[in-house]
């Protein structure tokens, strides 16, 4: 029985046998190396913006990760790594660069249906070699300067400053090293004051001089000299140079407020782009130079071959120069300024793409949009067209208006999904009355339906029905405002993050870069309030016979010009009296001995001859002054 069934008698019986198990391999830790960006990038940061990260808490870290992590595993070690990534709502993308050096550019990493595992990573680094890159969708990522307790910097070494005995960390204590003051320096820096003979007032060594030459004793404060040290701009009239002074009031409630905090929309504007100009003062000045003796069409190209020099800082000094002319100064930076937006507002005088001009934004009053053109986005128009815009902005010039409310709204940084398209919005004629086919109840003929379904597919979407007529509607005009031009909004953003006008925009939604119609037409009543009429104690000594009566009956027809002229004839008159299209606070009228209107832009002066006896023979030589406005100064 032992021998037939060995396995019921033999010893051991019961007794199972226990097989040997391997032993799992444990999980390999791995060191990864990953950058934080702000925002999407198309190259790799540059040196300078390396160390602007890393101080914002952003930048390179490594991170040691399981090569089997899944996505959520990796979520969470990133945010402990960067405790802004806890911020980063909208979707992020990785992205690696070829390898190399200096500026490479990035490539996506494509999530699979699982997201970012650490297999998927692994895999397309070829083990985690080089650097991944993290670049939020849908937002921006502060990129100010962290204080050295932040949390962001607990990893980093630290050292104390010898100066004022604080401990940074290392990417900080560099910055900080250059501006450090004690309060040794701060004593030191006051000693080197002197009192003003005159007036018995303290200031610097080195502004005592120029101001003891102005001083008359009054209770005005230090004089500054004019921010611009050219001869000022005028036609054909030469005027002394100025200075203004400011008083500690004013320039106490200038520092007091903070644009971010400030009420008045306009002031905030005013004391961020003050702020930032003030920053870049002592930068490489910016050399603009037009020949008004070429033709319109060289003209615009030069100003088009300015403004697409990459590597340029904008916010610095702006210097202007018209070859052929004789004007320098403010006036004619701001001659440019003008000239730049009114190309963007009717078009350029150059042929690109088989037109006679070549329009950046296309459509009706009120409803532009960014011209579908390939080409032109291919030519980085529309990042000149940002810069454009940014750079007058800056400088308190002229603004593009009349852009599609829908266009504005993606622009800054809206969804597409929420923005409110209408039919207006859409410059093509033809696809517009397509796409109004479907805005309705009544049923589409056989011609109405094959041309629908012809635009649907050619744009990858499904043909109509009864059922989706309404979403198809939807669909179909926010592709062509705005589907179709989403590479054109990603220049012109760029562009306006060059001009450093960025960070307004995206703290202060009140803040209209791109106005309405309505709100850039002037109207005589703002014109009248923004000038100062000729008195008796303004008479210079050469013009003394220019009488009471002439001075006032002068000042009546201009101001019965204004009161009667159209909005355009108002806006080239202010382009003459000052050199750009918006009014400025204080805009003198002078009557003096002279055969024609002249204007001294940098001085916002209008200079006007007393010998004009009737109103019709005053309007006619004026109208035919300020029509010269758009080709230069002093040619009438």
């Amino acid at each position: 029985m032992t021998r037939s069934f060995p396995g019921f008698f033999s010893k051991g019986r019961g007794k199972r046998r226990i097989l040997s198990v391997n032993p799992s391999k444990p999980a390999k830790i791995l060191p990864v190396n990953f950058y934080l960006l702000p925002h999407q990038y198309d190259r790799t940061p540059k040196e300078s913006e390396n160390v602007v990260h890393m101080q914002a808490g952003l930048g390179r870290k490594t991170m040691h990760m399981d090569e089997n992590a899944t996505y959520d595993e990796v979520c969470a070690q990133l945010k402990e790594l960067y405790p802004k990534f806890q911020d980063l709502k909208g979707g992020w993308l990785v992205y690696k660069s070829s390898g190399g050096w200096g500026s490479r550019k990035l490539t996506l990493i494509p999530p699979d249906d699982s997201g970012y595992s650490g297999k998927l990573l692994k895999t397309a680094t070829q083990g985690f070699k080089g650097v991944l890159y993290i670049a939020p969708l849908q937002v921006e990522l502060d990129t100010t300067a962290l204080p050295p307790e932040s949390e962001s910097f607990n990893d980093m070494p630290k050292e104390k400053c010898q100066r004022c005995g604080i401990t940074y960390p290392l990417v900080i204590l560099t910055a900080h090293i250059k501006s450090c003051v004690t309060s040794d320096d701060a004593e030191q820096t006051n000693d080197d004051q002197a009192t003003c003979p005159i007036c018995q007032k303290e200031m610097p060594l080195d502004v005592i001089e120029i101001h003891a030459s102005f001083c008359t004793g009054d209770s005005i404060q230090p004089l500054e000299l004019n921010a611009s040290m050219e001869e000022p701009s005028t036609s054909g009239v030469f005027m002394p140079m100025t200075y203004t002074g400011h008083s500690n009031e004013a320039e106490s409630t200038r520092m007091n407020y903070d644009w971010k905090t400030e009420p008045d929309k306009n002031r905030a504007v005013s004391l961020y782009t003050k702020e930032i100009i003030s920053q870049h003062e002592t930068g490489k000045p910016l050399l603009m130079i037009m020949d008004v003796r070429m033709d319109r069409e060289d003209q615009d190209r030069e100003l088009v071959a300015f403004y697409k020099q990459n590597s340029v800082e904008w916010a610095c000094p702006v210097k202007s120069k018209l070859q052929g002319d004789a004007a320098i100064g403010e006036g004619v930076t701001r001659h440019f300024f003008s000239t730049a937006m009114q190309r963007l507002q009717h078009g350029f005088n150059f042929n690109m793409g088989n037109t006679a001009r070549t329009c950046l934004f296309e459509g009706e009053p009120g409803h532009l949009v960014p011209s579908s053109s390939q080409f032109l986005v291919e030519s980085d128009l529309f990042l000149v067209a940002g810069r454009m815009i940014g750079h007058a902005f800056l400088h308190g010039g002229p603004r593009l208006a009349g852009v599609s409310k829908a266009i504005v709204h993606v622009l800054l940084g809206g969804s597409p999904e929420t923005a409110t398209v209408q039919i207006e919005d859409c410059p093509d004629h033809d696809i517009r009355e397509t796409i109004k086919l479907l805005d309705g109840e009544a049923e589409l003929s056989i011609a109405e339906h094959q041309a629908v379904l012809d635009l649907s597919l050619a744009w990858d979407l499904p043909g109509p029905t009864k059922e989706n007529k309404k979403w198809l509607f939807e669909r179909l005009l926010s592709h062509a405002v705005i589907g179709r031009r989403l590479r054109q909004l990603k220049q012109i953003r760029k562009g306006l993050k060059e001009t450093r006008v960025w960070p307004l925009l995206m703290e202060r939604k009140d803040v209209d870069i791109f106005p309405s119609e309505h709100e850039i037409s002037l109207t005589p009543s703002m014109l009248l309030s923004c000038i100062c009429w000729p008195s008796d104690s303004s008479v210079d000594e050469d013009d003394e016979d220019c009488l009471l009566e002439d001075r006032c009956r002068i000042s009546g027809y201009l101001r019965q010009f204004i009161e009667t002229a159209s909005s355009s004839d108002l806006k080239d008159l202010v382009k003459f009296w000052l050199g750009w299209e918006v009014p400025d606070g204080k805009m003198v009228v002078e009557i003096v001995r002279a055969d024609m209107p002249k204007s001294s832009t940098c001085f916002s002066m209008l200079r006007l001859p007393g010998h004009y006896m009737d109103f019709s023979h005053f309007k006619d030589e004026l109208l035919k002054c300020i029509g010269t406005s758009e080709f230069g100064f002093g040619l009438v």
